[in-house]
């Protein structure tokens, strides 16, 4: 089993939860609680690995805070 990270944010105007995993082209969904999205997500992994398409096209760095 591998560990993916996950972006998550909530949209304003639907209220749903959106999130993909950096890197991997395709991975993206949406849920509306995070437990729904996190679901969801591991079924688009589950599904990309079927397609043999689950290799990372980059590498996630991490997030930074910047003050401007």
């Amino acid at each position: 089993m591998k560990t993916y990270t996950a972006i998550i944010e909530k949209c304003k105007d639907t209220g749903l939860y959106v999130g993909y995993i950096p890197g991997i082209k395709g991975a993206h969904s949406q849920g509306e609680t995070v437990d729904e999205l996190i679901e969801n997500l591991k079924e688009v992994l589950k599904l990309l690995e079927e397609d043999g398409a689950l290799e990372p096209e980059s590498e996630f760095v991490g997030v930074q805070n910047i003050v401007a």
